[in-house]
């Protein structure tokens, strides 16, 4: 009976193992064997539990590239979330002005345990180099959105979080995982994250942390554009304007789902 336990929850592990990597690239997809190199199982593993996901409805494979991407009914799952929708909507107008004032692309995510997910984008210029859409995931280590995040949690918390996203990052070799921890100290002197130049070359990003009424980090609010656009005389005016929408947004959570966690 024990036995039979374990192959069960293994098998519900592994297939949200595999719905969180679909969720991570979105419509960009995965081939088969990228995906399984991801999550770290053997094709045939991967490919079975592809296939009662599809099968479910919880996973497709696009005709055109054959490509794994997200199902329809993730989509009509989340539409049980009325509260979570109206929040996201809400915070449309803070990230409108953010933008606006800072001329960039503005970012609201949410953290999912060690990883944060994109929930919200507002700006309208254009980065070749800017990746994180709405849904996209990221681990909190790998981005502005994220460190700021991981400066608002308790310091016990922050650091398995790292050493977990340290391990996940390790393919991308110690230059760029020491250029992550040194953003990450310098936000924790500061209040503030920032890479100017630093994790993707021509492209400045800002970013504070959003708090729950217990005074955790669940969020982020974050402006990404050409490091052209950020003199550092604009730094001041530029932190200021996202600890204000940050506190708009704090608000909203408060409002709509009675705080955050």
């Amino acid at each position: 009976m024990a036995h039979a336990q374990r192959h069960g929850t293994q098998a519900i592990e592994r297939a949200v193992l595999v719905l969180r990597e679909l969720a991570a690239r979105g419509s960009i997809g995965w081939r088969l064997s990228d995906l399984a190199a991801s999550c770290g199982l053997d094709r045939t593993t991967t490919h079975r539990v592809l296939a009662c996901l599809v099968r479910k409805r919880m996973a497709g494979q696009r005709a055109s590239d054959r490509r794994y991407i997200p199902g329809p009914l993730l989509f009509e799952l989340g539409l049980s979330l009325p509260a979570m929708s109206a929040f996201q909507s809400a915070c449309s107008l803070p990230l409108t002005r953010a933008a606006r004032r800072t001329r960039a692309v503005s970012l609201l995510c949410l953290r999912s345990g060690a990883e944060l997910v994109c929930a919200a984008r507002a700006g309208e210029i254009e980065i070749k180099a800017l990746t994180i859409d709405v849904g996209t995931r990221r681990p909190l280590l790998f981005s502005v959105g994220g460190v700021a995040i991981l400066t608002g949690l308790p310091k016990a918390e922050a650091r398995a979080i790292v050493a977990d996203n340290v391990r996940q990052m390790a393919r991308f070799g110690n230059a760029r995982i020491r250029t992550l921890q040194r953003v990450l100290r310098l936000a924790e002197n500061r209040g503030y994250a920032s890479s100017q130049n630093e994790i993707v070359p021509g492209v400045s990003a800002f970013g504070v942390p959003i708090y729950d009424a217990q005074g955790v980090a669940f969020a982020s609010i974050s402006v990404v554009g050409p490091s052209s656009t950020f003199s550092p005389a604009r730094t001041h005016d530029v932190v200021a304007t996202l600890e204000r929408e940050a506190d708009a947004i704090s608000r909203e959570a408060e409002r709509r789902l009675g705080g955050a966690d």
